[in-house]
Order: C-alpha cells, then sequence, then structure tokens
C-alpha cells in the first residue's frame, strides 16, 4: 500500500489562523505517523485580497509551530520542493484551462456565454415570485454548440439523478442527494479556477491520497467527488474536522474578532501566540485537543502527539476555546523539562528580555531558570520574573519602597547583610544557616525582615525564595543592593 499524501492549502489573505494550523497540524500528524508526504500549497486565487507579505506570514507562521513540508513552493530560506508543482495556484492557471476543455471535449463540463446582468435579473425576477426560492443556474448554455466571440465561464454539467456517497474518516458514511445540484463554475472568463475545480486539479495531479480539512468544507466534497469521477481520477479520502468556536457559540472567524467571556479579544492568528510568548508545541498540544483524544491524557509532546494521533480517535462535535485552558496547557510545557528543556527555553526567553531592553545571554537565563520555572506561563511573564536577576539597579515599585523600605528597617537590612557576607559559601544551605543564626542571636523572626529585604534585592514584594534569589544574583550585587536598600531606608 503506497504512502499517504497529504496537503495543506491555506489562502494568504492575512494572518495564519489557529484554525488552519490544526487543519495543518492533522495532516501533518498522519504523514509523519505514517511515512507519507506532507504538501504545502498556496491558493492564491483570491487576487484582491492575496498578498505576498501574507504568503511570508504563512511560511514564518509554518516555521514557528514546526510543521516542516516536503513538498511546496519556495519560502525565506527554504527551497521549493518536490516534483508536482508549481505549488502556487496563479502559477497554475495553464493547467486548469487544459483540464477544463478537457471536460468541455468529453461533454461533461461546457462554455457558458449568461452575463452576471442575465443572472441577476433571473434571480431577481424568481425571488420577487418566491422569496424563499434558491435560485440555481438555469442550463441555458448546457447545451449550446455554437461559439460566439464573448466572454464566458466554464461550467460543469451536473448530473442531477442519483446521489454522492463516500465515507468519511471521522463522520462515517455521507450521502448527498444531486436533486439540487447546479451546473457549477469552474473556471471564470479570466481563466482563474474556482475553489472546487482548482482544489480538485491540483489534489488529483498532486496525487494527494487523503483530504483533511474543517466540516464547513464537507458542502464542497460532493461536488468535488463528481469532478474526481468525470476525470476517471481515483477519489481520495476524505476526514472532516470538527470546528474551534468562540465561547459564544460563534465560529472562530477572522473577520470578526470573536470574545472571551470577560470580553477580551481572542487571539487568532499564530503571530499573536507567538508574540505572547507561548510555546510552539504548546499551541499544537491545545488545537490538537480540538476534535481528537487520547484517553486522558491532555499534556503531550510533538512526538508523542505522532504516535497517538489516529482518525478513529477524531469526535465529531465542535469545541468552545478556552483561554484558560490553552495558558495551562502552556504553563505545563513551559515548566516541564521533557517537553521545554532548558537550552530551548532560555534560547526562546532572550528575545523577551531583549525587549525589555536587557542583553542576556542564553546560558545566564539557564543560570536562574530554576527559581521562576514553576510560575511563568509564557515567555513574556518568566521574562518579566527574571527581568530583577538583571537589570542593576532593579526597577523598583514605589510603594513597595515606601512601605518596606522605612527608617526602623535600615538596621535589619543592614544587620541581613552582615550575616550573608559571613556565610562559609554562597549556597543557599551556608546563606540560609548563617541568617538563621543572626535571627537567633537578635530574637527576630524572618517575617520581620523578609519583605524589606526582598524588596531590596528585586524592587518587587512577591519574588522566588530569597535564597534562590541571593545565588542567582550573586555576593556582590546581592550586598550592593542590601546596603543601597539599608541607606535608602535610612534616609525615609
Amino acid at each position: 500500500m503506497s504512502k499517504p499524501r497529504l496537503r495543506f492549502a491555506p489562502s494568504p489573505t492575512g494572518y495564519l489562523h489557529i484554525g488552519g494550523v490544526r487543519t495543518a497540524l492533522f495532516n501533518w500528524l498522519w504523514a509523519r505517523k505514517t511515512g507519507g508526504t506532507f504538501i504545502l500549497r498556496i491558493e492564491d486565487t483570491d487576487q484582491e485580497r492575496s498578498t505576498d507579505e501574507s504568503r511570508a506570514v504563512i511560511f514564518e507562521a509554518m516555521k514557528w509551530v514546526g510543521l516542516d513540508w516536503d513538498e511546496g513552493p519556495a519560502a525565506s530560506g527554504i527551497p521549493a520542493a518536490g516534483s508536482h508543482g508549481p505549488y502556487t495556484q496563479m502559477d497554475r492557471l495553464a493547467i486548469y484551462k487544459e483540464k477544463a476543455e478537457e471536460l468541455v471535449s468529453a461533454r461533461k463540463a461546457f462554455h457558458c456565454f449568461c452575463t452576471k446582468e442575465e443572472l441577476d435579473a433571473q434571480r431577481k425576477a424568481l425571488i420577487a415570485r418566491d422569496p424563499k426560492a434558491q435560485f440555481k443556474y438555469p442550463g441555458t448554455c448546457r447545451e449550446r454548440t455554437d461559439h460566439p466571440d464573448l466572454p464566458f465561464v466554464t461550467r460543469y454539467k451536473a448530473d442531477r439523478t442519483g446521489s454522492v456517497t463516500y465515507v468519511d474518516k471521522v463522520f462515517g458514511e455521507v450521502i448527498t442527494p444531486n436533486i439540487e445540484t447546479q451546473d457549477f463554475v469552474l473556471i471564470r472568463s479570466d481563466g482563474v479556477p474556482l475553489y472546487n475545480f482548482g482544489a480538485v486539479v491540483d489534489d488529483m495531479l498532486m496525487e494527494v491520497s487523503l483530504v483533511a480539512r474543517g466540516r464547513d468544507h464537507m458542502i464542497n466534497t460532493p461536488p468535488q467527488i463528481m469532478l474526481y469521477e468525470a476525470f476517471g481520477a481515483k477519489v481520495p479520502e476524505f476526514a472532516h474536522l470538527p470546528m474551534i468556536l468562540a465561547p459564544s457559540g460563534e465560529k472562530l472567524s477572522k473577520r470578526k474578532p470573536p470574545k472571551n467571556p470577560d470580553g477580551s479579544p481572542i487571539p487568532v492568528s499564530v503571530e499573536e501566540y507567538r508574540d505572547a510568548g507561548y510555546a510552539p508545541n504548546a499551541v499544537l498540544n491545545y488545537l490538537a485537543r480540538f476534535g481528537w483524544s487520547h484517553g486522558d491524557q491532555e499534556v503531550f509532546s510533538k512526538d508523542e502527539l505522532i504516535q497517538a494521533f489516529s482518525w478513529e480517535s477524531c469526535g465529531r462535535g465542535d469545541g468552545k476555546f478556552d483561554a484558560k485552558k490553552f495558558l495551562a496547557i502552556d504553563h505545563e510545557h513551559l515548566k516541564t523539562e521533557r517537553l521545554m528543556p532548558a537550552d530551548e527555553y532560555a534560547t526562546r526567553a532572550v528575545p523577551f528580555l531583549a525587549q525589555r531592553g536587557l542583553t542576556v545571554t542564553t546560558d545566564a537565563v539557564k543560570g536562574a531558570l530554576h527559581t521562576i520555572r514553576d510560575r511563568a506561563t509564557t515567555f513574556a511573564q518568566a521574562a518579566d520574573m527574571l527581568d530583577p536577576f538583571f537589570r542593576e539597579p532593579p526597577v523598583m515599585d514605589e510603594k513597595a519602597a515606601q512601605k518596606f523600605l522605612v527608617k526602623d528597617a535600615a538596621p535589619r537590612l543592614t544587620g541581613f547583610r552582615d550575616a550573608l557576607a559571613k556565610a562559609s559559601e554562597w549556597s543557599e544551605a551556608a546563606l540560609e544557616a548563617s541568617v538563621n543564626a543572626w535571627l537567633a542571636e537578635n530574637a527576630l523572626e524572618m517575617k520581620a525582615v523578609g519583605q524589606p529585604v526582598r524588596v531590596a534585592l528585586t524592587g518587587r514584594t512577591a519574588s522566588p525564595s530569597l535564597y534562590q534569589v541571593l545565588v542567582v544574583l550573586g555576593r556582590e550585587v546581592a550586598l550592593a543592593r542590601l546596603t543601597r536598600a539599608a541607606e535608602t531606608a535610612e534616609r525615609s
């Protein structure tokens, strides 16, 4: 049995929607699990909205989430690959024309010379007679044999008897009667194919064996199967996936920004999650759980997704976007070494520190990771938590300073500093032992000095363990910050 060939075919009309990434992911997972081929094809026939910028955004988003393709067009830093190209539809217009004329010659399609104005008038007249009527092309040119020198579209000569039946890998057997099918357009008068024809010609010539896409495309499947059969080509398998809905139950749309229950906007582009500091594999993990499950497991590495994925485990029910759950999945990835190794964590965190004006090495970040790893839910939050370690002096919370760096805190800050300076070594255990001895000697409890010290060291009232902070800062920086804070408190 030949290995499957699957494709993802986005339109370059804006950002890459996370629903599109979920579609790409399921295709990619099956290709990787079976040793098949994953094809990236650009469907740019909407010339009014397609842009080179959007095309570049698609490539970058796919690379960021780690969904590499085996065949596809040239992208930034990636050469074109595959023997079934071109992989951009506007570069394939001659192919569509040839295949359309093949159907015309076989009397399975025809040239239609009806103008838009004529059809609009017929539609208007029908609705005037029956407001609930659905206008269908009346077959005016269906049997026409003359060839006037006029613009024309090419229409498929649809069979209006019988039905189209296929077995969907998710929804099971689907039967669609042909009675309502009209003679649909294959190619417009400007030579650009409509979606169904372009997709079928491309999938047929690219030998795509499984078409997996959102269930909103189920309406397109019967006419596409008609076209495969008209060409005498093998019909691919189909798998239609449940939808990702907004919490309100509406489609998670590009054109109508969805909102969370609290009224905040829901990011729907890959770039927004990248820029917010989400981990790429966490994005894939969350999207995989829309329409697919593997027992009770919620958190997966990419390799685990590949091994566990199957069409049999895909459900039919649509799912509602849950921002809190998405963030929780990201948190699990960031705090778990097997899902986010420290080297990768540090590499991804460095740019977020750079956005805060901090130049930090990955080794320095790795040295501080243990202090924030259990708490940071995104790389952006991690950078915020790491900021006090790498900014000198740290940004001071003025309210915290006014509350805790007061005159009577000055001697305690000085005593705490001196106790640290006496530690046998600059380690958490040695520092804690030295501080405990000083507390006992002065009949103090840690709560009497903890918050002033925390504010002195980090500028904040919340931080990791003080002894962790001290070790990461190092002896010289830590003692200097305590000295400066004591002086500030003395002057208050």
